[in-house]
């Protein structure tokens, strides 16, 4: 592995973080010497080292599709990720237009940082109506900013976490490193990898090793394979984006009667098809079954619980399907006390610490700064693809079904121990017209796209998303290919 700069002012260079995390999560050592890591920080203007994350985290899902691309074309392909361009491909749904025209701002105006009775600091999300209206019905007032803040005034900070909590909405109190860590979710996701891989237990009714399907050496790595992407928003979606541009067939499954975010639907489904089952409706459900039968992954970003509820847990998909590979992504993990606990980028860096962090380095501590990106989003989008293809692997050498879980909570841990960057955060922040070098037009559903493209670059058979970005619903129900890759 060759790592074309290597920044002294971060704790860990990209070549040893990009190390530690494929063999943590179990991949083959001899692979990390077909990667190039071109690049230095800062990438993006953070304490925090952003762009290693983003370089890193893309390259290990880049580099697991070239080990599956070796195992079925007997080629090994070399990867090469520069860091800037990771991390501009991290903040991809601000860079979108649409016919040269940026999308509506999706933050609800009341949506942010307040500041409680007590001092404290709470962030509420309030981007979906339903999230809005359970806020405004806890605090009894009107939807404006100003009024939010009044009502706040009557709280503190913990006290208003705890009851929105209760009330199923999503807010986070902000918290110090030294805070999150004594708390006793941060104690759970100290306990925790960045992301798991584990065998699904079915009872003895184990599948046999599937071997993937040969393919040309020309041939997309992921030809064939075929994706149940049942997410929202963008942690999830990353990670199907990231299998589409592999050559995988990803179709993703919604409901109509969801809320949806227009930005991060156009800049997440390219590559992919995308069809309307309600899981409330039996039929919709057998038809979701049929799908499954013929899947290779089976990937769900909903509130724990939700989706096990419909008749979706792992244990059931394996028996469904032997040999499926399982994927998770949440905002606080599947252990400790807020396992079953909503949440989005925004919010969990405000809980773990992030945003206190941040300021602090900035010199205002008593104002808290978020990350330039949602990185924990698109870090954890690019931890979970990782984690799908190894386990595909580990299918076809050992069989078995596989469950691979993430969560937002924990890939801030990751980042965090990829150290500081000393005067980071003087670093510039790109627009549209400085990343102009990394941006593609596209045609679309919406119109005529220009979007970042996949910073992961394979040797011999480049990423590319085949098919457009379309509205949700737009396609049936039904696998377009006649034949998988098993």
């Amino acid at each position: 592995m060759q790592d074309a700069a290597n920044p002294t002012n971060a704790a860990h260079s990209p070549t040893a973080a990009l190390r530690a995390l494929w063999l943590a999560a179990g991949g083959a050592a001899d692979a990390l010497g077909a990667v190039t890591l071109t690049g230095a920080e800062p990438a993006l203007p953070s304490s925090f080292a952003v762009g290693t994350a983003a370089q890193v985290s893309i390259a290990a899902s880049v580099l697991a599709s070239a080990e599956i691309g070796r195992l079925r074309s007997g080629v090994r392909q070399h990867v090469t990720v520069d860091m800037r361009h990771a991390a501009i491909e991290f903040r991809s749904e601000r860079y979108l237009r649409v016919d040269g025209a940026p999308l509506p701002d999706p933050w609800d105006r009341i949506a942010g940082l307040y500041r409680c009775g007590d001092g404290g600091w709470v962030r509420i999300h309030t981007n979906f109506a339903h999230h809005r209206d359970g806020v405004l019905a806890l605090l009894g007032c009107a939807h404006e900013r100003d009024a939010v803040q009044r009502a706040l005034g009557a709280w503190s900070a913990l006290a208003f976490e705890a009851a929105a909590s209760e009330a199923g909405l999503v807010v986070a109190a902000l918290r110090s490193f030294e805070e999150w860590d004594a708390h006793p979710q941060g104690r759970a996701d100290a306990a925790l990898a960045a992301l798991t891989i584990e065998r699904i237990d079915v009872g003895g009714q184990d599948a046999p090793p599937q071997p993937l399907r040969a393919i040309a050496t020309d041939a997309p790595a992921l030809a064939g394979l075929r994706v149940l992407d049942l997410t929202r928003i963008i942690a999830g979606p990353v990670a199907g984006r990231a299998l589409a541009a592999q050559g995988a067939e990803v179709l993703m499954i919604t409901a109509a009667h969801l809320p949806a975010i227009a930005t991060t639907v156009i800049d997440t489904g390219r590559g992919k098809r995308s069809a309307h089952l309600d899981l409330r409706r039996t039929e919709d459900r057998s038809t979701l079954v049929a799908l499954l039968r013929d899947a290779d992954v089976f990937v769900q970003g909903y509130r724990p619980g939700a989706i096990a509820g419909f008749g979706f847990a792992p244990e059931a998909v394996a028996a469904l399907r032997p040999g499926i590979v399982v994927g998770s992504v949440s905002a606080y993990g599947h252990t400790g006390p807020w396992a079953g606990r909503r949440g989005f980028d925004s919010l969990v860096q405000t809980a773990t610490g992030l945003n206190h962090a941040e300021a602090a380095a900035a010199g205002c501590p008593d104002e808290p700064r978020a990350l330039p990106a949602q990185a924990l989003d698109h870090a954890t989008g690019y931890l979970l693809a990782l984690g799908l293809q190894l386990a595909l692997g580990r299918r076809e050498a050992v069989g078995g079904s596989w469950q691979v879980r993430v969560a937002l909570s924990r890939t801030a841990r990751w980042l965090r121990g990829l150290g500081r960057v000393t005067d980071g955060l003087a670093a510039p922040d790109p627009g549209l017209a400085d990343v102009a070098d990394l941006v593609e037009g596209a045609d679309s559903g919406f119109g005529r796209l220009t979007a970042v493209r996949h910073a992961g670059r394979l040797s011999a058979t480049p990423p590319r998303w085949a098919l457009p970005a379309m509205p949700l619903g737009s396609h049936a129900p039904r696998w377009a290919s006649g034949g998988g890759a098993t």
